[in-house]
């Protein structure tokens, strides 16, 4: 089997079709070379090896050996020189690529093949003795920190120690002669912590970056990326060695960063940073601040240091043309690592690139009028999930704000938090409920999991293309980065700026679309939804067969979910309605009577409340279906727990105290969740849905007469388990129907079903079907009765499931398609196989889950229903697995 792939000096082993092999970064600099870009060369190690390595206790076999040494022939004789040589050395970069961009979360080491002999042929090559001592020790700290895992703080402090002692401010500002006595410091510094000197062989300094590379697939911080992105950990990554071209040879050579798109709003535009005299690492570590790309972006930004359009006006436009012919090449936006050396460009990388979801709606949409891409493909192109970054508040423009400071606008939205300093403290804090803003000098792969959990980040250093910016956009969460007149101390928990402090716990707001930093909480607005993402919803709603709703129970709900392009309410749950103040009393009383008179007394109180709901969401959803589903939870949940309330019942229910106290005590249960709830207080009590029925056709008339428009109810009986209970049931709705439609000389249309929540239904499908007209699988209960497991209780093991694959993702977040879409599947099999015109919809959380509404497709249901601010996600998910059907 083969493992190594070349790639430059016209030959190209692999193309951008072997992500899975060569990982992106392989894959697409060997199709940058197979078209003609000036790509340095090297080669690929597959991620096949990486899969062996581990398999084989993380040793490398004596055939990858001889594959390496092949693949660094072929680099040594593209570049005529040589690895290991003293005179004429060849240096080699050594990085990862997993098949999906993880920015930051895998290692690399540049400069490889320097030595104390090697670094002298450097600095006869390039005549510039300055330039090669800058390049050993940027390597010995990079491998002392990747490969060595050494402290990497001491290292920088030797560093800064150095700058001061000779007051310079600037890495460029050292001389060869500092370099040289800064490396001969590193080098004891890794004597003194390895007890071993630094490597000088090359191939083991090679071998040594290889395998920590493919380590890297495995570290924490790889590991939380990949648990919070859902890729899997048997993917593993490929390793990138490539020939070294240096953007630290002086005011003729850069490095930089750039997209051929915004990546924050979408415009066609080139949008990127670069550093003169720099290495790649330090544009995207933070390290300096870099200057814009171009002149316009540099003009509207204020800044005064040249853009590279000014400085370098003819690489620039060779980078122009490159940036066109890539992006035309893929039909996508492209992230793109570049360097130039002594003013000859040279592409490091290109990838489609991240963006937020504001930014990828513009695009799809611009790309496809464009005609780059199909309208179908621009629908594909958008992540459902990402559009919960337009679906919520930004900060109000007419409120006040107290500016503490400006930063870059790295990531857009805005957001309020306590102020933690380290990511641990934000995980802790957000696990207990708080917002926390995530508060760092500059942010680091192994802050993942705090960036993860805050609500927003904010860095002192760094450019919109650091790593706080790349993977807050990713997140979407909102970033402002660069912040340079913030002094943080993450020692002592505080903030300073313009003579003021912030502690930790204290607020504050920032606004990643501005840059603005506020002390304290800044009021917000509803986002308004048109442009692009009206244009891309119609496009959706013009290909996707599976209708939506929304879960929703008031009102506001209703408003909400229709204005985010909601076709009626799949889910109205009738209980939370029972608890109102004004009502909660009779609910009690009817629940404490003792004998169906009592109970009726009760009911007669709740009849005008219940009707008043429902006419309210009627009145929002007229013309469109309603499924209302009839009281559901165990009656304990609305039991009194206070003397006091006893009391106000005793008080309604003319009895007394003790008499309801034994009567609650008749009505406890050890299990509620399967105990005395849903079509069994039905069953036992038929005059409550007797009550709620003809609260929903009174409702329903009122509506039609008034409105011209007749809402259509679809009253779901709950918790069925045999034909005979929905049998019982839908004679009671069936009875109220009857009787309003004779008292009120009209009719209304409705239909009669049942919630599919438990297994036994779901197998005895066919037989509840000869009565019911519907079916909405409530997968939250179904998963739960299914699976054993409370949705409750489960959070303390169910990410341990996860991570140990037992579960590919949290099931009652997403649906577990093998078991509980396996019955939902037979289900709906056998219901049609009985009434073929069945109306079948899913209800639970999972209704707006693109992975579940995927399955929802493959299965053939009518219709999802999501929470009202999850309807356009799952509008344009229902039209992505229409068209992958």
């Amino acid at each position: 089997m083969t493992y190594v792939y070349r790639f430059g000096g016209g030959v190209s082993d692999g193309g951008k079709g072997d992500k899975n092999l060569l990982g992106g970064k392989g894959a697409n600099l060997a199709e940058m070379a197979s078209i003609g870009l000036p790509v340095p060369p090297g080669f690929t190690i597959s991620t096949e090896m990486c899969t062996r390595y581990y398999e084989e206790g993380e040793q490398f076999p004596q055939s990858l050996r001889d594959e390496v040494a092949a693949g660094i022939a072929h680099i040594e004789a593209v570049t005529e020189k040589r690895f290991g040589d003293p005179a004429n050395p060849l240096l080699v970069s050594v990085r990862s690529g997993a098949r999906v961009s993880m920015p930051g979360m895998m290692d690399t080491v540049l400069n490889l093949g320097l030595n104390d002999d090697t670094v002298e042929g450097l600095a006869m090559a390039a005549d510039d003795e300055r330039f090669a001592w800058d390049s050993y020790r940027r390597f010995i700290q990079m491998y002392a920190d990747v490969v060595l895992e050494l402290d990497h703080g001491a290292f920088e402090e030797a560093l800064e120690i150095a700058k001061e002692d000779n007051g310079f401010t600037l890495d460029t500002e050292m001389s060869a002669a500092d370099w040289k006595a800064l490396v001969a410091q590193y080098k004891a510094l890794v004597e003194e912590q390895w007890g071993k000197p630094f490597p000088q062989d090359v191939h083991d300094q090679l071998w040594g970056a290889v395998g920590a590379v493919f380590g890297s697939w495995q570290s924490e911080r790889a590991k939380v990326y990949r648990r919070l992105n859902d890729i899997p950990a048997n993917w593993g990554t490929a390793v990138n060695v490539q020939a070294m071209v240096f953007g630290n040879m002086g005011d003729t050579s850069a490095t930089g960063v750039a997209f051929t798109r915004d990546p924050s709003k979408g415009d066609r535009a080139y949008y990127g940073e670069f550093l003169i005299n720099a290495q790649g690492e330090d544009v995207v570590a933070g390290i300096r601040t870099p200057q814009y790309l171009t002149k316009a972006a540099r003009e509207e930004a204020g800044a005064k240091p040249a853009s590279m359009e000014e400085a370098m006006p003819e690489v620039y436009r060779e980078l122009a043309a490159v940036f066109d012919q890539l992006e035309t090449h893929y039909r996508d936006m492209q992230d793109i690592e570049f360097t130039v050396e002594q003013a000859k460009l040279w592409m490091l990388q290109t990838r489609s690139g991240k963006r937020t979801a504001k930014a990828a709606l513009k695009i799809a949409v611009d790309m496809a009028n464009e005609g780059l891409i199909t309208r179908e493909e621009a629908i594909a192109r958008v992540d459902p999930a990402a559009l919960d970054q337009l679906l919520h508040p930004t900060l109000d423009p007419e409120a006040k704000r107290d500016v503490l400071t400006k930063g870059l606008p790295a990531s857009p939205g805005a957001a309020s938090g306590k102020v933690v300093f380290d990511a641990d403290t934000a995980e802790k804090r957000a696990a207990a409920g708080e917002s926390v803003i995530l508060v760092r000098v500059e942010t680091s792969p192994e802050d993942i999991h705090g960036m993860h959990a805050a609500k927003g980040i904010l860095t002192a250093r760094g450019g919109m293309t650091s790593h706080a910016a790349v993977v807050a956009r990713g997140m979407g969460r909102p970033c402002v980065s660069g912040a340079g007149s913030l002094a943080i101390s993450a020692k002592d928990k505080v903030l300073r700026c313009a003579g003021r402090e912030v502690r930790e716990g204290d607020t504050l707001t920032i606004d990643g679309a501005s840059g603005e930093v506020m002390v304290g909480e800044v009021a917000t607005v509803q986002p308004e939804l048109a442009g692009d993402f009206g244009t891309l919803m119609e496009w959706a709603d013009a290909v996707r067969r599976l209708k939506v709703r929304a879960n929703a129970e008031t009102p506001l709900d209703c408003k909400t979910a229709r204005e985010f392009g909601a076709e009626g309410v799949g889910l109205c749950r009738t209980e939370h309605m029972f608890f109102e103040a004004d009502r909660i009393t009779a609910v009690r009383q009817m629940i404490l009577a003792s004998d169906e008179q009592g109970r009726r007394v009760a009911l007669d109180r709740l009849l005008p409340e219940q009707r008043s709901d429902f006419t309210a969401i009627f009145e929002v959803m007229a013309g469109l279906p309603v499924t209302v589903r009839l009281l559901d939870p165990p009656l304990h949940e609305f039991l009194p727990h206070e003397e006091a309330e006893f009391a106000e019942v005793a008080q309604a229910a003319g009895l007394d105290i003790d008499t309801l106290k034994r009567r609650a005590n008749e009505l406890h249960e050890f299990n509620p969740m399967l105990g005395h709830r849903g079509c069994r207080l039905g069953v036992t009590y038929p005059e409550i849905y007797e009550m709620q029925a003809r609260a929903i056709f009174e409702a329903a008339i009122d509506v039609a007469e008034k409105s011209g428009e007749a809402p259509i109810p679809e009253v779901m009986i709950p918790l069925v388990a045999t034909r005979r209970e929905l049998e019982l049931m839908k004679a009671v709705v069936d009875k109220a129907a009857k009787l309003v439609f004779a008292e009120r000389g009209r009719e209304v249309d409705y239909l009669v079903g049942t919630m599919i929540e438990l297994p036994r239904a779901a197998l005895k499908a066919g037989e509840i079907a000869e009565v019911g007209e519907f079916f909405s699988f409530g997968t939250n209960d179904l998963t739960q009765t299914t699976l054993g497991v409370s949705r409750d209780d489960a959070a303390r093991f169910l990410s341990t499931y996860v991570e140990q694959g037992i579960y590919a993702k949290d099931p009652f977040v997403s649906l577990d398609v093998e078991g509980v879409g396996e019955l939902v599947s037979l289900a709906a099999e056998r219901g049609r196989a009985t009434r073929g015109d069945i109306k079948l919809g899913i209800c639970g959380e999972h209704g707006g889950d693109p992975a579940s509404i995927a399955f929802c497709e493959q299965v053939g249901l009518d219709y999802v229903s999501a929470s009202p601010y999850r309807v356009p996600i799952a509008r344009l998910a229902a039209a992505q697995a229409a068209l992958r059907k």
